[in-house]
Order: C-alpha cells, then structure tokens, then sequence
C-alpha cells in the first residue's frame, strides 16, 4: 500500500508527520482552551483517522530487516511454515501458535497487520478509558513513546506482550480478566514477567515513598556492581536463553544491534522524567490516586530491574519492560485532576518536549 515510500525513510516519515502534529498541538494550546466543544470534537474525529492510518502504515511496511529488524526474520519464519515446514515451539507460546495458526490463512502482511491492530488497540482503549474525551492527547503522548514504533516493527513479541499488560490494566477494577490478560502478555513474550511481579510488589506495599527508595537505590548498585547483576540475574535462569544473550552480552550480534553499551546516563535521565512526575504530583501536588500510585509502582521497580542491568548489552530491551508506561505516569494526573492554572498549555509544552527526545534519538542523532 505504501510502496511509493522508499524503504530507507520510511520510518523517518512517521517520525516528522509527529513533529508535524506535535506543533499543531502546541500552536492549538496556545490559542484555544481545552474545554472549547469544537477543539474536542475535532481531535475526537481526527484521533480515529489518525489511529486508522497508523495502524496501517506499521502493518504494511516493507519486509526490510536492515530498516525493520525482526519483520524480515519472522517473515523467513512464516514462509517456512506456509512451505509446510515445522516450527518447534518450546517458548512464547502464544505468539509462536498464532503465527503456526495464521500462516495457514492470511499472507505475512496481515499477519503483521493483525499484530499491529493488537498492537495499538490496548493503547486506545487505556486512553479512551481514563482520559474521557481528552484520549487523544494521552494516545498521542504514547505512540510518541521512544520506542513505540521500533516493538510495533522489530521487537514484536516484547511489543505486543506490553500492550496486553496495558490492557490488563484497561481491566484493573476486573481482576480476573486484568491477570488474564497478563498471562497472555507473559505467554506473548517471558520477559514480561518483569513488569507483572512489580505490579503484585507494589499492590502488596502501597507507600510509594519505598518505590522511589527502590529506584533511587538502583543507580548506586548497578554503578557499584558493574555487569555483576547481568550475570547473575543470568545465572538464576530469570530469563528465556534469548533473553540471556542481552543480559551476559555474550554474543557480538546484540552489541552490534545496541550502538552503545556500558552506563546509559542519557537513557536514565529519560526514565527519571516519569519517576520525577510521579513525585511531583504525588507529593507536592498531594494527588492521592490508588490507580496511580500502584501504576508508579510498576515503573518505579520495573524501571529499577532495568538500571541494575543497564550495562549490558541490548538492555534497551529490558528499559522498554518500564518505558511503555511513561506517558500514562507522566500524562494521567494531567487530565485526571486540576493541577495548574493553564494546563493544556503546560501539558502541550510537556508532551512536545517528550517528543523530541524521540526525535531526536531517532531522527537527529
């Protein structure tokens, strides 16, 4: 559908089509109030065509593995399936069935479309669900995310079993399909199970005072410890074989795919934005939120799993077992309460300044 688009920018075309909405927004703040019943109307009808057009441009992009990692990898895996060959499915199971299953009906490109579909639609719903008619806005700020469209193209297990948490979360005052929706993410993808035992730690102790000690307590351990968390989470067996790889480093194909190892200063001043918004609306703008906190909770202790192991390489795939959560920790008490005079206009300042640390990692860098 999209053939027209040379494979080489194609990502970068979303990237500036966000800058181009993400100014929109600003120059829209600073003119209109967010209670104007037109200015919520439009973005209600252009969020659903925005949705639409996003799905299919990351579901219809090309079958390239220099542009797109693991979409040529798992394409090799489905022509061989659709050849009659067999897949040995020892992990992952849901994702590893559903790709055996669709390969006998649907062609690779609605395979990936059905994925993104399952993608995106979780991130809808959270938004529509806790946001009301600003849903949008927090939609936006997630598919802005630093890594939204690199696990919607390349990490597509990890992607998906996210979404099914946030999901899980669409459904958190229904516990039992809540946990249903995170056994599926965990059968999506193992390392799920990261952010799934923070959420029972943090249901168990609700101060969310022990979540920030918790955070803050990561950074002198993994700069005292070194790779020394790395192989050790490693040699306990916490994660898949796979998985493994990342943490020990062992293999020189996962440096090569992470530009840069050792101590991420830069990828820990990012995740200290959302620990920062968790702190300021909790604690200075006294928001006593159940939702929230424990939500606070799950990044603060996923994010913290992630800094003691930040040395390793391809740990960018255990920051995003955090990350995926940021906009709904940065964004929720925004539209939820009443928190400074002119709040669309410092929520649009927010969410453009959050972009373009994306961009620029993505694009400029």
């Amino acid at each position: 559908m999209f053939d027209w688009i040379p494979v080489e920018v194609y990502t970068n075309v979303q990237y500036y089509v966000l800058l181009i909405i993400s100014i929109l927004i600003i120059v829209h703040a600073m003119v209109f109030d967010i209670k104007d019943s037109k200015s919520i109307a439009f973005f209600n009808v252009f969020g659903a065509f925005f949705i639409i057009l996003l799905t299919i441009y990351m579901g219809q992009r090309p079958l390239s593995g220099k542009y797109f990692g693991d979409t040529a990898n798992y394409a090799r895996i489905y022509a061989d399936l659709q050849q009659g060959k067999e897949l040995i499915i020892e992990k992952d199971y849901l994702f590893n069935y559903l790709m055996q299953f669709s390969s006998n009906y649907i062609s690779i490109h609605s395979f990936y479309q059905f994925l993104d579909i399952l993608y995106i639609l979780p991130i809808f719903l959270f938004s529509r669900k806790y946001f009301g008619k600003y849903w949008f806005f927090a939609f936006y700020m997630f598919i802005t995310s630093f890594s939204f469209w690199s696990y919607g193209v390349n990490g597509l297990r990890n992607g998906l079993a996210t979404s099914l948490f946030v999901l899980g979360l669409y459904f958190y005052d229904k516990k039992v399909l809540m946990y249903v929706c995170m056994l599926l993410g965990y059968f999506m993808h193992a390392s799920l199970i990261i952010p799934i035992a923070a959420l029972l730690v943090s249901g168990l102790y609700k101060n969310p005072k022990i979540y920030l000690y918790i955070w803050l307590l990561a950074i002198p351990l993994s700069l005292a410890g070194g790779g020394m968390w790395a192989n050790f989470f490693s040699s306990l067996g916490f994660a898949e074989d796979r998985t493994q790889g990342y943490l020990t480093g062992g293999s020189d194909e996962y440096n090569s795919q992470f530009s840069q190892t050792g101590f991420r200063w830069d990828f820990l001043l990012y995740s200290a934005s959302a620990i920062f918004a968790g702190w300021y609306f909790i604690f200075k703008k006294n928001i006593i939120d159940r939702f929230y906190i424990h939500m606070l909770g799950i990044y603060c202790i996923a994010n913290a799993f992630w800094i003691l192991v930040i040395t390793a390489a391809f740990s960018n795939r255990f920051a995003y077992l955090s990350w995926f959560l940021m906009p709904a920790v940065i964004a929720y008490p925004m539209f939820r309460y009443k928190i400074w005079k002119d709040q669309y206009k410092v929520f649009a300042v927010i969410l453009v300044l959050y972009f373009m640390f994306t961009f620029f990692m993505n694009v400029i860098k």
